[in-house]
C-alpha cells in the first residue's frame, strides 16, 4: 500500500486520481482549502485534510508532506488574478517542493499543462501570460530538485470517459479527457521510468502504461 498526498485534491482531476488510488487500496490523504468539499472528497474513498497551502510555509507543508510516500501537485489558482495565480501556481508549489525536500518524501508528481516551458511565447499581453510564467517556472524549480519527480503535460481538458490510451509523442497540443489525465498520474506514480521526466500528452492509441515506460 502506497501512501499519497493530493495537494489540490477537490479539482477534476484530482478527484478522479484519488478514487483510482483509494479503490486499489492506497492510502489517500487529499488537500483541501474548502472545508465544504471535505464530503466530496471522502466519497472518493480519501482522506480529506483541510489546509491552505497559500499561506502554509515550508516548516507547515513539511509536517504536512511528512510520512507520506509521494506527493501530487493538482492545485491552482484558476487563473483570473495574477496575484493569486503566482501565489498558488508558482510559490506555494515551490514550497511544497522544498518541503517535500525537507520531509525527506522524494517522490513528486507535477500535474502541469502541456505548453508549460520556459520559452512559451505567450504574449506579454495575454490574459493566460501569468499563469504561464507561474507553471513555467515551478516545473524549472522542480527540475532543479533533488526530488524523484515527473512532471505531466496534459493537453487540453475534456469530460470524455476516458479510453486508456494517450500519445507522448505530439508536438501539438491537442485533447484528453480528464479520466486518462487521472489514470495517467496513477501509472506515473508505479513506474519508475518516469522519473525526471517532463510528459507532455494527448488522446492517443498507446496504452498508458505502456506510454509511459517511453
Amino acid at each position: 500500500m502506497t501512501k499519497v498526498l493530493v495537494i489540490g485534491g477537490h479539482g477534476r482531476v484530482a478527484l478522479q486520481v484519488e478514487r483510482l488510488l483509494a479503490g486499489r487500496g492506497d492510502e489517500v490523504d487529499a488537500v483541501i482549502r474548502n472545508p465544504e468539499h471535505a464530503e466530496d472528497v471522502a466519497a472518493t474513498g480519501a482522506n480529506p485534510v483541510v489546509a491552505d497551502v497559500e499561506t502554509l510555509d515550508v516548516d507547515a507543508l513539511a509536517e504536512l508532506i511528512a510520512g507520506h510516500d509521494a506527493v501530487v501537485w493538482s492545485a491552482g489558482a484558476g487563473g483570473g488574478n495574477p496575484e493569486r495565480t503566482r501565489a498558488v501556481d508558482h510559490d506555494a508549489a515551490v514550497r511544497s517542493m522544498d518541503a517535500a525536500e525537507r520531509a525527506g518524501v522524494r517522490r513528486y508528481v507535477m500535474v502541469s499543462y502541456f505548453g508549460s516551458r520556459v520559452d512559451h511565447r505567450v504574449p506579454a499581453d495575454s490574459a493566460f501570460r501569468h499563469y504561464a510564467d507561474a507553471k513555467a517556472d515551478a516545473d524549472e524549480h522542480l527540475r532543479s530538485t533533488g526530488l524523484d519527480y515527473t512532471i505531466l503535460g496534459p493537453s487540453t481538458l475534456a469530460d470524455g470517459p476516458g479510453t486508456g490510451r494517450i500519445d507522448t509523442t505530439g508536438e501539438e497540443s491537442g485533447q484528453v479527457d480528464r479520466a486518462d489525465v487521472a489514470a495517467v498520474v496513477v501509472a506515473t506514480l508505479d513506474e519508475p521510468a518516469t522519473i525526471g521526466r517532463t510528459i507532455r500528452f494527448n488522446n492517443g492509441d498507446t496504452p498508458i502504461a505502456e506510454a509511459l515506460r517511453g
